[in-house]
């Protein structure tokens, strides 16, 4: 057993929650409190009625999660939004949820965690927001088809939009959702990037400007870094954790 507000403040100093300036209905942070005490820990991608009946079936009282719940809040206590909350107060389960300092952290970040899949070691930022990294990118010696084929020994499902070089030298990394990004990747003069997904005018896109978009899934691509947090929770507060996994194939 360990102490809720014990376990917050370590997530929010590891991840450096407070340097980063996120979406406004990210609400990074503890977002649903229980009654002060933890027994078991949880991961999962995204705060939803079915991530927290997983996890609250299994004992998980203190959830932490990439997407919290509160992007279009306020909303009305009624239907799914009360079920969600009622599920998370009947099981005293403890809700937090990190995004951009879980994507941006140079060593249990999604975007990190991503380079490492590859065998890679990120050496500069990609796509700074307020002068915080949210990406990064690194070396790359092989050629694109070794890239794909690297990529779908990891995901099940990876979609190649291949209008740049044959050999990369360089990939970027922005996990999720990368429509964002591209702008970025075309000042940086990288033509190469690893993301989750994108909008479909940016096929266009990567005709005219030369790009390689290898599109990995958001949800696959965002499992990384909850999972990785949560170990480094459980292991400083011996506690047990449990990476809850949904069905998204999004």
């Amino acid at each position: 057993m360990a102490s809720l507000d014990d376990l917050v403040r370590f997530c929010n100093e590891r991840t450096r929650l407070s340097a980063f300036t996120d979406a406004p209905g990210a609400r990074n942070g503890l977002q649903v409190a229980n009654n002060g005490t933890v027994t078991k820990i949880g991961a999962a991608v995204d705060a939803g009625l079915i991530p927290f009946q997983k996890a609250t079936a299994v004992g998980v009282d203190f959830l932490i999660v990439h997407h919290g719940m509160y992007w279009d809040m306020p909303q009305l206590l009624v239907g799914p939004v009360y079920q969600r909350v009622k599920t998370l107060f009947d099981a005293n389960c403890a809700l937090y949820s990190n995004h951009l300092p879980l994507d941006g952290h140079p060593e249990i970040g999604n975007n990190a965690l991503l380079a490492k899949q590859l065998g890679l070691t990120p050496d500069q930022p990609f796509m700074e927001i307020e002068g915080e990294a949210v990406g990064c990118s690194a070396p790359w010696s092989g050629s694109r088809s070794d890239l794909q084929a690297a990529l779908e020994s990891h995901y099940e499902r990876v979609v190649p939009v291949t209008c740049g070089s044959d050999r990369p030298t360089r990939i970027a990394f922005c996990s999720g959702s990368g429509n964002s990004a591209l702008k970025e990747l075309v000042k940086t003069g990288i033509d190469t990037m690893v993301t989750g997904e994108l909008r479909e005018e940016h096929f266009n896109v990567a005709q005219e400007r030369g790009l390689n978009l290898f599109l990995c899934g958001h949800y696959a691509t965002e499992v990384h870094a909850v999972q990785a947090l949560a170990a480094e929770v459980a292991a400083k507060f011996d506690l047990p954790w449990e990476f809850i996994k949904t069905d998204n194939p999004l």
